[in-house]
Protein backbone atom coordinates (compact mmCIF):
# COMPACT_ATOMS: atom_id res chain seq x y z
CA UNK A 1 0.00 0.00 0.00
CA UNK A 2 1.10 3.38 -0.15
CA UNK A 3 1.10 5.83 3.03
CA UNK A 4 0.15 9.29 1.09
CA UNK A 5 1.98 12.51 1.74
CA UNK A 6 -0.96 14.74 0.02
CA UNK A 7 -4.07 15.23 0.97
CA UNK A 8 -5.42 17.64 -0.91
CA UNK A 9 -7.38 15.90 -4.16
CA UNK A 10 -7.49 18.91 -6.09
CA UNK A 11 -4.00 19.72 -5.77
CA UNK A 12 -3.29 15.78 -7.01
CA UNK A 13 -5.30 16.47 -10.27
CA UNK A 14 -3.36 19.65 -10.88
CA UNK A 15 0.47 17.88 -10.36
CA UNK A 16 -0.25 14.19 -10.87
CA UNK A 17 1.58 13.58 -7.94
CA UNK A 18 2.18 14.74 -4.36
CA UNK A 19 5.53 15.74 -3.92
CA UNK A 20 7.67 15.79 -0.32
CA UNK A 21 5.82 18.10 2.20
CA UNK A 22 7.59 18.25 5.72
CA UNK A 23 5.68 17.38 8.29
CA UNK A 24 5.81 16.59 11.93
CA UNK A 25 6.60 12.79 13.13
CA UNK A 26 7.76 11.38 15.89
CA UNK A 27 10.62 13.54 17.71
CA UNK A 28 11.98 16.96 16.81
CA UNK A 29 12.33 18.36 13.28
CA UNK A 30 10.24 18.47 9.70
CA UNK A 31 9.86 15.02 8.36
CA UNK A 32 8.60 12.30 6.05
CA UNK A 33 7.59 8.95 5.29
CA UNK A 34 6.18 6.27 3.16
CA UNK A 35 6.87 3.28 1.64
CA UNK A 36 7.50 2.62 -2.11
CA UNK A 37 6.08 -0.97 -3.87
CA UNK A 38 9.20 -1.88 -5.09
CA UNK A 39 7.80 -4.85 -7.09
CA UNK A 40 4.36 -6.10 -6.75
CA UNK A 41 3.34 -6.91 -3.52
CA UNK A 42 7.10 -6.20 -2.01
CA UNK A 43 6.62 -2.74 0.20
CA UNK A 44 9.67 -0.82 1.02
CA UNK A 45 9.96 1.78 3.95
CA UNK A 46 11.36 4.75 4.06
CA UNK A 47 11.67 7.79 6.61
CA UNK A 48 13.49 11.04 5.76
CA UNK A 49 14.30 13.86 8.48
CA UNK A 50 14.85 17.21 7.02
CA UNK A 51 18.22 19.38 8.24
CA UNK A 52 17.21 21.36 11.19
CA UNK A 53 20.14 23.85 9.84
CA UNK A 54 19.70 27.40 9.81
CA UNK A 55 19.14 27.58 6.05
CA UNK A 56 16.84 28.91 3.37
CA UNK A 57 15.77 25.85 1.92
CA UNK A 58 16.64 22.18 3.05
CA UNK A 59 18.14 20.89 -0.22
CA UNK A 60 20.82 23.58 0.50
CA UNK A 61 22.72 20.68 2.25
CA UNK A 62 23.09 17.39 1.11
CA UNK A 63 21.10 14.42 1.41
CA UNK A 64 22.27 11.11 2.97
CA UNK A 65 21.19 7.88 2.43
CA UNK A 66 21.87 5.43 5.50
CA UNK A 67 21.13 1.60 5.26
CA UNK A 68 21.27 -0.80 8.24
CA UNK A 69 22.74 -4.33 8.30
CA UNK A 70 21.75 -8.06 9.25
CA UNK A 71 20.48 -8.52 6.32
CA UNK A 72 17.34 -7.90 8.34
CA UNK A 73 18.79 -5.47 10.33
CA UNK A 74 16.75 -1.92 10.44
CA UNK A 75 18.03 0.91 9.69
CA UNK A 76 15.94 1.89 13.03
CA UNK A 77 19.01 0.85 14.71
CA UNK A 78 20.66 3.23 13.11
CA UNK A 79 18.35 6.34 13.72
CA UNK A 80 18.05 5.98 17.18
CA UNK A 81 20.93 4.08 18.63
CA UNK A 82 23.48 5.67 16.21
CA UNK A 83 22.87 8.91 14.30
CA UNK A 84 19.26 10.13 14.21
CA UNK A 85 18.01 13.38 16.39
CA UNK A 86 16.47 11.03 19.29
CA UNK A 87 18.34 8.16 21.45
CA UNK A 88 16.34 4.67 22.48
CA UNK A 89 15.39 6.73 25.56
CA UNK A 90 13.84 9.65 23.79
CA UNK A 91 17.16 12.34 24.43
CA UNK A 92 18.71 14.70 22.17
CA UNK A 93 21.40 13.45 20.38
CA UNK A 94 24.28 16.21 20.17
CA UNK A 95 26.10 14.26 17.40
CA UNK A 96 23.02 13.70 14.99
CA UNK A 97 23.51 13.84 10.82
CA UNK A 98 20.55 15.55 10.95
CA UNK A 99 22.33 18.54 12.42
CA UNK A 100 24.15 19.50 9.39
CA UNK A 101 22.35 16.92 6.36
CA UNK A 102 19.07 15.76 5.23
CA UNK A 103 19.25 11.75 6.13
CA UNK A 104 17.26 9.46 4.68
CA UNK A 105 16.42 6.02 6.51
CA UNK A 106 15.83 3.41 4.62
CA UNK A 107 14.15 -0.38 5.64
CA UNK A 108 15.79 -2.49 3.16
CA UNK A 109 15.64 -5.33 1.99
CA UNK A 110 12.30 -5.42 2.10
CA UNK A 111 10.88 -7.29 4.99
CA UNK A 112 13.25 -5.27 7.27
CA UNK A 113 11.90 -3.22 9.72
CA UNK A 114 8.82 -1.67 8.49
CA UNK A 115 9.50 -2.78 5.38
CA UNK A 116 7.25 -6.12 4.52
CA UNK A 117 6.31 -8.38 1.63
CA UNK A 118 2.62 -10.20 1.15
CA UNK A 119 4.53 -13.15 0.64
CA UNK A 120 7.66 -14.44 1.49
CA UNK A 121 8.86 -15.82 -2.51
CA UNK A 122 8.98 -12.26 -3.04
CA UNK A 123 11.95 -11.77 -0.29
CA UNK A 124 15.35 -11.03 -1.89
CA UNK A 125 17.81 -14.23 -2.48
CA UNK A 126 20.81 -11.93 -3.42
CA UNK A 127 22.72 -8.71 -3.43
CA UNK A 128 22.19 -8.20 -6.96
CA UNK A 129 18.51 -8.27 -6.41
CA UNK A 130 18.69 -6.25 -3.56
CA UNK A 131 20.80 -3.11 -5.76
CA UNK A 132 17.45 -3.46 -7.60
CA UNK A 133 14.86 -3.09 -5.15
CA UNK A 134 16.86 0.08 -4.16
CA UNK A 135 17.32 1.25 -7.86
CA UNK A 136 13.52 1.05 -7.65
CA UNK A 137 12.94 2.90 -4.68
CA UNK A 138 15.28 5.84 -5.18
CA UNK A 139 13.65 6.72 -8.45
CA UNK A 140 10.18 6.68 -7.29
CA UNK A 141 11.63 8.84 -4.31
CA UNK A 142 13.00 11.60 -6.39
CA UNK A 143 9.44 11.48 -8.33
CA UNK A 144 8.22 12.08 -4.61
CA UNK A 145 10.37 14.29 -3.92
CA UNK A 146 11.60 15.86 -7.17
CA UNK A 147 13.38 19.22 -4.78
CA UNK A 148 15.89 17.05 -4.42
CA UNK A 149 17.33 16.60 -7.62
CA UNK A 150 20.04 18.89 -7.77
CA UNK A 151 21.33 17.96 -4.23
CA UNK A 152 24.41 16.26 -3.71
CA UNK A 153 23.70 12.62 -2.69
CA UNK A 154 25.88 10.11 -0.35
CA UNK A 155 24.95 6.84 0.41
CA UNK A 156 26.17 5.47 3.78
CA UNK A 157 25.67 2.28 5.02
CA UNK A 158 26.99 -0.42 8.42
CA UNK A 159 27.83 -3.77 8.40
CA UNK A 160 25.58 -6.21 5.60
CA UNK A 161 24.83 -2.67 4.21
CA UNK A 162 28.66 -2.31 3.47
CA UNK A 163 27.68 -5.06 1.08
CA UNK A 164 24.74 -3.83 -0.29
CA UNK A 165 25.79 -0.12 -0.79
CA UNK A 166 28.63 -0.24 -3.10
CA UNK A 167 26.05 -2.44 -5.68
CA UNK A 168 23.48 -0.08 -5.08
CA UNK A 169 25.72 2.90 -5.88
CA UNK A 170 27.05 1.15 -8.95
CA UNK A 171 23.84 0.45 -10.24
CA UNK A 172 22.31 3.82 -9.58
CA UNK A 173 25.78 5.10 -11.05
CA UNK A 174 24.87 3.66 -14.08
CA UNK A 175 20.95 5.10 -13.96
CA UNK A 176 22.04 8.13 -13.96
CA UNK A 177 24.74 7.33 -17.15
CA UNK A 178 22.01 5.95 -18.80
CA UNK A 179 19.54 8.78 -18.33
CA UNK A 180 16.88 6.95 -16.47
CA UNK A 181 17.49 8.96 -13.47
CA UNK A 182 18.88 13.12 -12.86
CA UNK A 183 20.12 12.79 -9.85
CA UNK A 184 23.86 13.99 -8.17
CA UNK A 185 25.68 11.03 -6.97
CA UNK A 186 28.84 11.14 -5.49
CA UNK A 187 29.85 9.25 -2.84
CA UNK A 188 29.64 5.53 -1.08
CA UNK A 189 30.79 4.97 2.23
CA UNK A 190 30.00 1.99 4.10
CA UNK A 191 31.28 1.32 7.71
CA UNK A 192 32.52 -1.91 9.21
CA UNK A 193 31.49 -3.69 5.47
CA UNK A 194 30.94 -7.28 5.29
CA UNK A 195 32.64 -6.72 1.88
CA UNK A 196 34.55 -9.58 2.21
CA UNK A 197 33.00 -11.94 4.66
CA UNK A 198 35.85 -14.53 4.80
CA UNK A 199 38.63 -12.19 5.12
CA UNK A 200 37.03 -11.24 8.41
CA UNK A 201 36.43 -14.72 9.42
CA UNK A 202 40.05 -15.14 9.50
CA UNK A 203 40.69 -12.56 11.25
CA UNK A 204 39.13 -12.96 14.29
CA UNK A 205 41.46 -15.78 16.05
CA UNK A 206 44.74 -13.43 15.65
CA UNK A 207 42.95 -10.19 16.61
CA UNK A 208 41.82 -11.86 20.17
CA UNK A 209 45.14 -13.45 20.52
CA UNK A 210 46.90 -10.04 20.12
CA UNK A 211 44.15 -8.24 22.56
CA UNK A 212 44.92 -10.65 25.16
CA UNK A 213 40.99 -12.55 25.25
CA UNK A 214 42.51 -16.15 24.57
CA UNK A 215 45.13 -18.14 24.90
CA UNK A 216 47.27 -20.32 22.06
CA UNK A 217 45.05 -23.01 22.58
CA UNK A 218 41.55 -20.79 21.67
CA UNK A 219 43.19 -19.26 19.34
CA UNK A 220 43.87 -22.31 17.52
CA UNK A 221 40.35 -23.10 18.22
CA UNK A 222 39.40 -20.40 17.02
CA UNK A 223 41.71 -20.97 13.38
CA UNK A 224 40.50 -24.34 12.93
CA UNK A 225 36.85 -23.16 12.88
CA UNK A 226 37.83 -20.27 10.41
CA UNK A 227 39.84 -22.44 8.34
CA UNK A 228 36.91 -24.88 7.53
CA UNK A 229 34.47 -21.62 6.85
CA UNK A 230 37.32 -20.74 4.12
CA UNK A 231 37.35 -24.32 3.10
CA UNK A 232 33.36 -25.04 2.50
CA UNK A 233 33.16 -21.12 1.24
CA UNK A 234 36.15 -22.11 -1.43
CA UNK A 235 33.96 -25.30 -2.17
CA UNK A 236 30.95 -23.40 -3.63
CA UNK A 237 28.99 -24.60 -0.94
CA UNK A 238 27.80 -21.35 -0.31
CA UNK A 239 24.52 -21.56 2.30
CA UNK A 240 26.64 -24.39 4.08
CA UNK A 241 29.51 -21.71 4.87
CA UNK A 242 27.25 -19.51 6.68
CA UNK A 243 26.05 -22.22 9.12
CA UNK A 244 29.60 -22.60 10.01
CA UNK A 245 29.95 -19.02 10.00
CA UNK A 246 27.51 -19.13 12.94
CA UNK A 247 29.79 -22.42 14.38
CA UNK A 248 33.09 -20.14 14.48
CA UNK A 249 30.97 -17.74 16.24
CA UNK A 250 30.01 -19.97 18.35
CA UNK A 251 33.34 -21.29 19.44
CA UNK A 252 34.15 -17.71 19.68
CA UNK A 253 31.99 -17.83 22.59
CA UNK A 254 33.16 -20.25 24.21
CA UNK A 255 37.22 -18.92 24.37
CA UNK A 256 35.96 -15.39 25.59
CA UNK A 257 33.01 -16.44 27.82
CA UNK A 258 31.10 -14.08 25.71
CA UNK A 259 32.77 -11.21 23.95
CA UNK A 260 30.63 -8.40 22.45
CA UNK A 261 31.18 -8.86 18.80
CA UNK A 262 30.94 -5.56 18.06
CA UNK A 263 32.75 -3.57 20.52
CA UNK A 264 35.26 -6.15 22.74
CA UNK A 265 35.50 -3.29 25.40
CA UNK A 266 31.60 -3.48 26.57
CA UNK A 267 31.09 -5.63 29.16
CA UNK A 268 28.96 -8.91 28.83
CA UNK A 269 26.54 -10.56 31.18
CA UNK A 270 27.53 -13.68 32.25
CA UNK A 271 24.31 -15.59 32.16
CA UNK A 272 23.43 -14.01 28.95
CA UNK A 273 26.49 -15.70 28.07
CA UNK A 274 25.05 -18.74 29.16
CA UNK A 275 22.14 -18.59 27.35
CA UNK A 276 23.43 -17.56 23.99
CA UNK A 277 25.27 -20.87 24.05
CA UNK A 278 22.82 -23.62 25.14
CA UNK A 279 20.94 -21.89 22.13
CA UNK A 280 23.65 -22.44 19.69
CA UNK A 281 23.55 -26.27 20.85
CA UNK A 282 20.21 -26.56 20.53
CA UNK A 283 19.68 -25.21 17.34
CA UNK A 284 22.78 -23.80 15.50
CA UNK A 285 20.92 -22.56 12.44
CA UNK A 286 18.26 -20.75 14.44
CA UNK A 287 21.14 -19.41 17.02
CA UNK A 288 22.90 -17.94 13.71
CA UNK A 289 19.86 -15.92 12.04
CA UNK A 290 19.60 -14.70 15.43
CA UNK A 291 23.19 -13.20 15.97
CA UNK A 292 22.97 -12.07 12.14
CA UNK A 293 20.19 -9.82 13.14
CA UNK A 294 20.94 -8.61 16.71
CA UNK A 295 22.78 -5.29 17.04
CA UNK A 296 22.69 -4.78 20.57
CA UNK A 297 21.72 -6.48 24.07
CA UNK A 298 18.66 -8.37 24.26
CA UNK A 299 17.43 -5.88 26.24
CA UNK A 300 18.11 -2.96 24.26
CA UNK A 301 17.01 -4.61 20.67
CA UNK A 302 13.48 -5.23 22.69
CA UNK A 303 13.59 -1.61 23.55
CA UNK A 304 14.12 -0.66 19.96
CA UNK A 305 10.91 -2.74 18.93
CA UNK A 306 8.55 -1.71 21.50
CA UNK A 307 9.25 1.89 20.41
CA UNK A 308 8.83 0.86 16.97
CA UNK A 309 5.91 -0.93 17.28
CA UNK A 310 4.06 1.21 19.91
CA UNK A 311 4.77 4.96 19.97
CA UNK A 312 6.21 5.54 16.52
CA UNK A 313 3.78 3.34 14.63
CA UNK A 314 1.29 5.42 16.33
CA UNK A 315 2.69 8.73 15.27
CA UNK A 316 3.60 7.82 12.01
CA UNK A 317 0.03 6.02 11.35
CA UNK A 318 1.85 3.26 9.57
CA UNK A 319 -0.37 0.25 8.48
CA UNK A 320 -0.59 -3.03 10.56
CA UNK A 321 0.88 -5.45 8.03
CA UNK A 322 4.25 -3.47 8.37
CA UNK A 323 4.75 -4.83 11.50
CA UNK A 324 8.24 -3.65 13.10
CA UNK A 325 10.53 -6.67 12.52
CA UNK A 326 8.48 -9.21 12.08
CA UNK A 327 9.38 -10.95 8.94
CA UNK A 328 13.09 -10.15 10.01
CA UNK A 329 14.20 -13.66 10.63
CA UNK A 330 13.12 -14.67 7.23
CA UNK A 331 14.67 -11.60 5.34
CA UNK A 332 18.05 -13.93 6.83
CA UNK A 333 16.83 -17.13 5.88
CA UNK A 334 16.48 -15.86 2.11
CA UNK A 335 19.83 -14.32 2.11
CA UNK A 336 22.07 -16.83 3.80
CA UNK A 337 23.03 -18.54 0.58
CA UNK A 338 24.62 -14.86 -0.54
CA UNK A 339 25.47 -14.08 2.81
CA UNK A 340 29.58 -15.70 2.76
CA UNK A 341 30.16 -14.36 -1.01
CA UNK A 342 32.52 -11.66 -1.41
CA UNK A 343 31.69 -8.40 -2.76
CA UNK A 344 35.19 -6.71 -3.47
CA UNK A 345 34.59 -6.89 -7.53
CA UNK A 346 31.66 -4.35 -6.88
CA UNK A 347 34.42 -1.73 -5.24
CA UNK A 348 36.47 -2.77 -7.89
CA UNK A 349 34.01 -1.86 -10.83
CA UNK A 350 33.44 1.86 -8.41
CA UNK A 351 36.86 2.31 -8.57
CA UNK A 352 37.65 1.27 -12.40
CA UNK A 353 34.67 3.06 -14.15
CA UNK A 354 32.77 5.74 -11.91
CA UNK A 355 34.36 8.84 -10.32
CA UNK A 356 32.31 8.24 -7.00
CA UNK A 357 34.28 8.62 -3.89
CA UNK A 358 34.33 5.41 -2.61
CA UNK A 359 35.02 5.09 1.41
CA UNK A 360 35.79 2.24 3.84
CA UNK A 361 35.57 3.27 7.40
CA UNK A 362 36.94 0.42 10.21
CA UNK A 363 36.68 0.87 14.19
CA UNK A 364 39.67 -0.63 16.65
CA UNK A 365 37.93 -2.44 19.15
CA UNK A 366 35.46 -4.40 15.92
CA UNK A 367 35.41 -7.82 16.03
CA UNK A 368 32.70 -9.17 13.69
CA UNK A 369 33.86 -6.62 10.97
CA UNK A 370 37.72 -6.59 12.39
CA UNK A 371 40.09 -3.99 11.27
CA UNK A 372 42.74 -6.44 10.05
CA UNK A 373 40.23 -8.05 7.72
CA UNK A 374 39.02 -4.79 5.82
CA UNK A 375 42.73 -3.91 5.59
CA UNK A 376 43.00 -7.51 4.14
CA UNK A 377 40.74 -7.29 1.67
CA UNK A 378 41.45 -3.84 0.46
CA UNK A 379 45.31 -4.86 -0.73
CA UNK A 380 43.22 -7.38 -2.97
CA UNK A 381 41.52 -4.92 -4.75
CA UNK A 382 42.19 -4.52 -8.65
CA UNK A 383 42.18 -1.54 -9.66
CA UNK A 384 44.37 1.08 -11.84
CA UNK A 385 45.31 3.17 -8.67
CA UNK A 386 46.14 0.42 -6.40
CA UNK A 387 50.02 0.33 -6.29
CA UNK A 388 50.04 3.89 -5.32
CA UNK A 389 47.17 3.45 -2.68
CA UNK A 390 49.47 0.70 -1.17
CA UNK A 391 52.18 3.39 -1.40
CA UNK A 392 50.02 6.22 0.37
CA UNK A 393 50.93 7.84 3.62
CA UNK A 394 48.56 6.81 6.15
CA UNK A 395 47.60 9.93 8.21
CA UNK A 396 47.03 10.82 11.64
CA UNK A 397 43.22 12.78 11.99
CA UNK A 398 42.87 15.02 15.19
CA UNK A 399 40.22 17.47 14.13
CA UNK A 400 39.98 19.03 18.13
CA UNK A 401 43.35 18.36 19.20
CA UNK A 402 42.79 14.43 20.27
CA UNK A 403 44.17 11.84 17.76
CA UNK A 404 41.05 10.08 16.53
CA UNK A 405 41.89 8.08 13.61
CA UNK A 406 43.94 7.65 10.89
CA UNK A 407 43.29 7.73 7.07
CA UNK A 408 44.85 6.97 3.76
CA UNK A 409 43.36 7.32 0.30
CA UNK A 410 44.60 7.65 -3.67
CA UNK A 411 42.59 8.86 -6.13
CA UNK A 412 38.63 7.98 -5.04
CA UNK A 413 39.58 5.49 -2.75
CA UNK A 414 39.64 6.36 1.19
CA UNK A 415 40.38 4.05 3.99
CA UNK A 416 39.61 5.75 7.75
CA UNK A 417 40.36 4.00 11.01
CA UNK A 418 38.75 5.04 13.84
CA UNK A 419 40.33 4.70 17.22
CA UNK A 420 38.23 4.22 20.30
CA UNK A 421 35.52 2.90 17.91
CA UNK A 422 33.78 -0.43 17.31
CA UNK A 423 31.60 -1.60 14.93
CA UNK A 424 29.01 1.64 15.42
CA UNK A 425 31.71 4.30 14.62
CA UNK A 426 29.03 6.93 14.42
CA UNK A 427 27.88 6.20 17.90
CA UNK A 428 30.90 4.99 19.36
CA UNK A 429 33.76 7.18 17.77
CA UNK A 430 31.02 11.03 16.37
CA UNK A 431 34.13 13.28 16.28
CA UNK A 432 35.58 11.18 13.49
CA UNK A 433 32.48 10.38 11.87
CA UNK A 434 31.99 14.13 11.26
CA UNK A 435 35.24 14.55 10.44
CA UNK A 436 34.74 12.18 7.55
CA UNK A 437 31.47 14.05 6.35
CA UNK A 438 32.43 16.98 6.62
CA UNK A 439 35.83 16.00 4.38
CA UNK A 440 33.20 13.80 1.39
CA UNK A 441 29.79 15.56 2.31
CA UNK A 442 30.76 19.12 2.40
CA UNK A 443 28.26 21.95 1.80
CA UNK A 444 28.41 25.93 1.77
Amino acid sequence: MWVLKCSVAFLLLIIGTCSGVPRDGYGPGKQDWGFVEVRKGAHMFWWLYYTTADVDQYTDRPLLIWLQGGPGASSMYGNFEELGPLTLEGEYRNHTWVRNYNVLFIDNPVGTGFSYVENSTLLTKTNAEIADDLLTFTKEFYRLNPEFKYTPLHIYAESYGGKMAPEFAYVLNKAITNEEIDIKLESVGIVAPWVSPIDSVLSWGEFLLNMGFVDTKGYRKIQAAAIETEHILNEGKYLEATWQWGKTENVILEQTLGIDFYNVLFAQDFLSTQFRLTMFAKDMKQATLDSAIRLASEDRDQMLQDLMRGPVASALELPPESLFGSQAGNVFGSMAEDFMKPAIHIIELLLNSTSLDVIVITGQLDLIVATPGNVAWMEKVQWSGRNQYLQAPRDGVGPQGMLEGYQKSFGNLYMYWALRAGHMVPADNPVFMDYILEKHASYP
